[in-house]
């Protein structure tokens, strides 16, 4: 076991004219007045006397005002793992703990901010994309241009008597996507068909509508002359651009937002396990501290004096 004691001396001149005679009389020892002398520029000759003090005894007051019970370094980090800030109250780190706590509170508001953000951007790129992306016109696109007409009769997709319905609610899903897995399986223009449409509502239809030109002719400014991948690719190039690419943007700023609001919810797990862990220190420090405040007595030209002196020790 190490011991590291360190010696500070408080207020020297102040506390030897707080200290009374009646409390400690034994060690004070009664001052004459000496004539003024030259300074040596030396503080510890002009102030003490003397150079070395290692010799003078400490005399420990009765009681120690300073001790403290043991904290659990266990206790201490489940505490601030559970809610940051806390172990260190515990441990009596209390500036630290408004550290933590504040910026596990920032952390949160912030991820929470971004959530809504993203969920208020999704509901107004959803809203505009009902608006001006049609799977119906989708479909009849894709059969008359990729499907030649002695197997169009082979996919039912579009539903009778569903005239005047929304759009995804005259699709029969299953037959579309049937239907674009023959175009991207039948060669020449159609190739480029890499994908098939989720149903509507789905996190993926919202997706696709607004990254593969295969879905371009949903879209209500599509041009329908533009029936291969080069051509609708230079269209998405152009300007101004399409709504296609309007609302792509659109969307990617939604997952701009839930990918901040990840990031913030990233940093207050990370605030937490910090939080734990130096909580867990702290309780270590607080077990390994002592002090004890005591007096000593101090050489001058005429005498001794005696002063208040805190020794604090620190294990490890």
């Amino acid at each position: 076991m190490k011991k590291v004691i360190v010696n500070i001396t408080l207020c020297i001149a102040l506390m030897q004219m707080a200290l009374s005679e009646e409390l400690i009389p034994s060690l004070m020892m009664k001052r004459q007045e000496v004539p003024s002398r030259v300074t040596t520029g030396n503080l510890r000759v002009d102030l003490f006397g003397q150079t070395g003090l290692a010799e003078v005894p400490f005399v420990a007051l009765p009681e120690e005002p300073l001790g403290h019970p043991h904290k659990s370094p266990y206790l201490a980090a489940g505490l601030s793992l559970v809610v940051p800030g806390t172990g260190e109250i515990y441990t009596e780190r209390y500036w630290e703990a408004a550290a933590f706590f504040v910026a596990d509170v920032a952390a949160w508001l912030l991820a929470y901010n971004y959530d809504k953000k993203g969920d208020q951007q999704t509901s107004s790129f959803q809203t505009y994309a009902d608006a001006r992306w049609d799977v119906v016109k989708y479909g009849e696109f894709s059969m008359v241009n990729y499907v030649p007409a002695s197997e169009r009769g082979n996919y039912n997709w579009l539903i009778p008597g569903t005239e005047g319905r929304a759009p995804w609610l005259r699709v029969n899903w299953d037959e579309l996507n049937r239907m674009e897995r023959y175009i991207g399986s039948a060669g020449g223009e159609g190739q480029y068909y890499s994908h098939t449409l989720p149903p509507y509502g789905d996190q993926q239809y919202y997706e696709l509508i607004g990254k593969y030109q295969e879905f371009y002719q949903g879209w209500d400014d599509a041009d329908p002359t533009l029936t291969t991948y080069v051509q609708i690719t230079q269209r998405l190039h152009s300007s101004p651009q399409p709504n296609m690419i309007y609302y792509s943007k659109e969307r990617g700023k939604a997952n701009d937002y839930y990918a901040s609001a990840t990031t913030w919810v990233t940093v207050a797990v990370i605030n937490h396990v910090a939080s734990a862990a130096y909580a867990a220190l702290s309780a270590g420090w607080y077990n390994s501290a002592h002090a004890e405040l005591g007096l000593q007595q101090v050489p001058t030209e005429t005498g001794y004096t005696s002063v208040p002196v805190m020794k604090m020790r620190w294990e490890f």
